[in-house]
């Protein structure tokens, strides 16, 4: 799917929009240190032994508002972060699930309504502008069983001494005919980002699921929509039963029990949807639905695959950190933004996450520099009383975990 987003593209020409993948060059250079990897996203033919190597203090995986927050904050500490931002990783490009997202109206700072894809071009250039080096290449698999970290991309194998994972979540869709012709222009994932829109204001919408998330979505459209449709697939809801009430006694809220969406319709002019064809599990019979708005709540999927199972994940795939942090089971690894939290999914709730994670990472290290010294200190110490030592031991990543906890509480 190709959608367009208001930018010129030849002044001399009558076309005003130009498809999404512009992303990509948008005019420019994808600007410098940036390496882009093998668009198929296969393996090196050359093999691992000509992989580049590089080294840093601080590798962010990831391209959202959680990475970017943590890249600035972490360029601003002078970390001199790597910033690893995907080619289309999980079908997304750079810039994470913003970039399919038209307009943003409540992100501070923004007075006006702002395009996803700009809203993340913004945040680009300020990472950039504080000393990170971005790379536009996808970690396909880590290494956190030893330090430094490793990370191997296509073209990269790069050691790290901490590491941030903010790959973020994206929103799990159904597929039927105009799914993807209407996406964005009707058809979205987030009632909340998109369910004050005028295309939906004062027009009857449509929600696909049953659980929780559908009861939240559908209950949050009855503020701004006319009807508020819930089209699921069985004769009953696996949502909560203080949800299911709420959904079921609101006026606004009208249940399309066992059936399901076979198709998306919209007008060829505007390119907007207009309604739904609707299949009847139970009598197989076809029926229409006039709706400016479908929303899909089915849930989202962690992007956790890459990680090999080497940090704790729950039952849904998201990474497990302690209560109001940003640490894993893996000492200096850790992890922003909606990879770690499914409950609240907004890009300014992600950007604070990303500026938690920035700074335990930056305490971490500070730790583990300070274990250096005094390591360093107590063998140069030994070597001059009588002792021998070859090497010099490096600090462990508990002792650097657990001062960084204390200096994080303070």
């Amino acid at each position: 799917m190709m959608l367009c987003r208001p930018v010129p593209v030849d002044q001399s020409s009558r076309c005003r929009y130009a498809p999404r993948t512009w992303l990509l060059t948008r005019g420019r250079k994808l600007v410098p240190k940036i390496a882009v990897s093998h668009q198929n996203g296969t393996s090196s033919s050359n093999g691992a032994s000509k992989l580049e190597k590089l080294h840093t203090k601080l590798a962010i995986i990831g391209s959202g508002p959680a990475a970017h927050t943590a890249a600035i904050y972490a360029g601003r500490a002078e970390l001199s972060p790597l910033m690893f931002e995907g080619f289309m990783a999980n079908g997304i490009a750079p810039g994470g699930q913003l970039t399919t997202t038209h307009f943003v109206e409540n992100f501070p700072g923004q007075p006006e309504p702002i395009l996803g894809i700009d809203l993340m071009e913004g945040c680009r250039k300020q990472t950039l502008r504080y000393g990170a080096r971005i790379f536009t290449e996808t970690v396909n698999r880590v290494e956190f069983g030893r330090t430094p970290f490793r990370l191997f991309t296509d073209t990269k194998e790069v050691t790290a001494d901490a590491v941030i994972v903010a790959t973020g979540a994206s929103a799990k869709r159904l597929r039927f005919p105009g799914a993807d012709q209407y996406w964005n222009n009707g058809i979205s994932a987030c009632a909340i980002c998109d369910g004050a829109s005028p295309l939906v204001r004062n027009h009857p919408v449509a929600v696909i699921g049953g659980g929780d998330a559908a009861m939240e979505e559908a209950l949050f459209l009855t503020k701004y929509a006319s009807t508020v449709y819930i089209i699921h697939r069985f004769d009953y809801f696996e949502a909560s039963r203080v949800m299911q009430r709420r959904a079921l006694t609101n006026p606004k809220i009208r249940v399309v029990w066992h059936s399901e969406v076979t198709e998306a319709l919209g007008n060829a002019d505007t390119g907007l949807l207009t309604g739904v064809r609707v299949r009847d599990n139970t009598t197989r019979e076809m029926s229409e639905i006039a709706v400016n708005g479908l929303f899909f709540a089915i849930g989202h999927k962690p992007a956790t695959n890459f990680l090999g199972g080497q940090l704790e994940l729950d039952d849904m795939g998201y990474i497990v950190c302690p209560p109001g942090e940003c640490t894993t089971s893996v000492p200096g690894v850790f992890a922003a933004g909606d990879v770690k939290e499914h409950r609240y999914r907004q890009a300014i709730y992600a950007a604070g996450s990303g500026c938690q994670a920035a700074l335990q990472a930056e305490h971490f290290l500070q730790a583990l520099a300070q274990a250096h010294h005094e390591r360093t200190h107590t063998q140069t110490g030994s070597m001059g009383s009588g002792g021998d030592s070859d090497h010099e031991p490096s600090p462990s990543l508990a002792e650097a975990g657990g001062s960084a906890a204390a200096v994080g509480k303070h």
